[in-house]
């Protein structure tokens, strides 16, 4: 049987913590970014400054459930939580101003997932 789907063990926890505060409070965004976390890795998304930057306005929380490249610019202060982040990315959020954070910090920060948007 061949697997797919994540091996490391923070990644696993962190799916496990989504799906269980997408029970507890019915928030479905919690389980649609589950979902797309699951996916093998090479399959998950991957998204440029330049996308986020095109597609936000000023002050948004956007979660991209991958990985963050620093391809682009970004001219305006917005939060980012990803899964992962590549160096050139923070060193271009942390010029912006804006805030790049792990998805679980997300989690524990807003549990209501409000004012919340998937790019990617």
């Amino acid at each position: 049987m061949k697997r797919t789907g994540p091996t490391n063990p923070h990644t696993k926890r962190l799916i496990e913590e989504l799906k269980k505060r997408s029970v507890e409070g019915s928030i479905s965004l919690w389980k649609r970014i589950a979902n797309d976390l699951e996916k093998p890795a090479r399959s998950r998304r991957v998204v440029n400054l330049s996308r986020i930057n095109r597609f936000t306005k000023e002050d948004e929380i956007v979660v991209v459930p991958g990985k963050v490249l620093g391809s682009g610019e970004l001219s305006h202060k917005v939060t980012i939580s990803a899964l992962d982040f590549s160096q050139g990315a923070l060193e271009k959020i942390r010029q912006a101003d804006a805030k790049a954070m792990p998805l679980n910090e997300l989690l524990q920060e807003d549990p209501k997932g409000r004012r919340i948007r998937i790019i990617g």
